[in-house]
């Protein structure tokens, strides 16, 4: 079944345009509800968890509407970071788990998540199966059968808890300082609680939500502020995490910035060490660093490439029975520990590795030279992709020649917004930029036409 409804990364859009209306929610809550209502011994339960927008509220009260219409009893558990709705689902013995939030995108865009019983995001199978329940006429339920909706006060102080425990025992942040900056989002309260509780000196940044502020020159999208804020502190590691903390950005004492492909690099020789890394191998997209394929050969590793989104990674990662993935971006997903990328989890997993080693950030953070890389984005009007042009695909296979055998080439839509992303990694950096900026310039002049 095709997608038209759902991208990469469950439903998303601007908040009062299509898909991201109320009439919109309405019907992809009751369309799920009526999905998960097929089957299952536990009442019909969904958890719905949201981050600091503006416009979560509205997306929020329409999916309860369409979730308790269809006769799901709705558990709302408000602000709480994405790992902790896949968290709670399973904790909680729900159906389904509904996370409200766009991630690292601007206040004004906002998304839909959904997470099944077993606490992983659905297959692009199931969300198909939803959107053409969506399309149709919603069997809705009898008026005795009509869910109810109540509000869960702990579910935040559930998840602070789990997280605490995968921090070894015995072990504490004590004599560490760190400056967590939340990006005004939905860990602006569990990170600094979570970090002071272990120990750590904390000075938290955007940790001031006011419903359009998140992401705002703050978080994993602009580490620059965390950075200046280290080295004014002095502090031994910056956490910069996105909007709905499913992502992690590390800054070094230096005001160095690690990526997750640095993050992964680490986590994967530790765990391969201690024998921890199942079968020897990391799984990651298409968009990491060449670098670091070449650090992990070098240890005798293996990396395992998918298409870009967390949820690709994580399906791989089932597939094949391994336990460590994640993106660039700074999704870091550990199987052992969580069912998505948990930034807070991840940067507790970096600062345990401080602690045995008793090495600075700036030394664990930078386990490989990148190769060069460069991206560029080119936005488009929906509709109107350059990719459709007449032209493009030539001139993209003749960009792509004068890279054979010297670097790596790849474009592609976004998932989640209307872009077109440009990368190419290349030793040659003036070649790669010459080859990327040609491309863009030449889809510009394409959809200029």
């Amino acid at each position: 079944m095709s997608r038209k409804l759902f991208g990469t990364d469950g439903v998303r859009g601007t908040a009062n345009s299509w898909p991201m209306t109320a009439e919109m929610a309405l019907r992809l809550g009751a369309g799920a509800g009526r999905f998960f209502r097929k089957g299952g011994t536990n009442g019909h339960r969904v958890v719905i968890g949201k981050d600091t927008r503006l416009s979560g509220y509205m997306l929020e009260n329409a999916l309860t509407a369409g979730l308790t219409s269809t006769g799901m009893n709705v558990l709302l558990l408000g602000p709480v970071p994405t790992p902790a709705v896949g968290f709670l689902t399973r904790s909680m013995r729900a159906d389904l788990g509904i996370m409200v939030s766009a991630s690292h995108n601007p206040h004004h865009d906002n998304g839909i998540k959904l997470f099944g019983p077993d606490g992983f995001k659905l297959s692009d199978a199931a969300e198909a199966e939803i959107e053409a329940i969506v399309a149709a006429e919603i069997k809705l339920a009898k008026p005795a059968n009509i869910g109810r909706v109540k509000r869960i006060e702990g579910g935040l102080g559930r998840y602070v808890e789990y997280a605490k425990t995968t921090f070894p025992r015995g072990r504490t942040l004590s004599g560490l300082k760190v400056v967590v900056d939340c990006a005004h989002g939905a860990a602006y309260r569990a990170a600094p609680e979570v970090l002071w509780e272990l120990g750590a000196e904390v000075i938290a940044l955007g940790v001031a939500p006011d419903g359009t502020n998140i992401n705002a020159q703050c978080g994993s999208t602009y580490p620059q502020a965390c950075a200046q804020r280290v080295l004014a502190e002095g502090a031994d590691l910056g956490i910069a995490l996105d909007g709905d903390a499913d992502r992690v950005i590390l800054i070094d004492e230096r005001g160095q910035v690690a990526d997750g492909d640095q993050i992964m690099a680490l986590f994967a020789r530790r765990w391969a060490e201690e024998e921890r890394l199942a079968d020897g191998t990391l799984v990651t997209t298409v968009m990491s660093n060449l670098g670091l394929e070449q650090f992990l050969h070098g240890h005798g590793l293996r990396l395992e490439r998918t298409n870009v989104g967390d949820r690709y990674v994580v399906e791989r990662m089932r597939e094949g029975g391994w336990n460590l993935g994640g993106e660039q971006s700074g999704h870091i997903v550990m199987t052992d520990y969580t069912t998505t990328g948990d930034g807070l989890i991840a940067a507790l997993q970096f600062l345990v590795a401080m602690i045995d080693t008793g090495q600075p950030a700036s030394t664990l953070a930078r386990s490989f030279e990148p190769v060069p890389q460069v991206l560029r984005n080119l936005r488009y009007t929906p509709g109107d992709d350059p990719l459709e042009r007449p032209g493009a695909e030539r001139m993209i296979a003749a960009a792509s020649a004068r890279l054979e055998g010297r670097g790596r080439l790849l474009i592609r839509r976004s998932g989640t917004e209307p872009l077109v992303r440009i990368m190419a990694e290349c030793e040659d950096e003036g070649l790669m930029i010459e080859v990327v900026e040609g491309i863009a310039d030449g889809l510009e002049g394409l959809a200029a036409e």
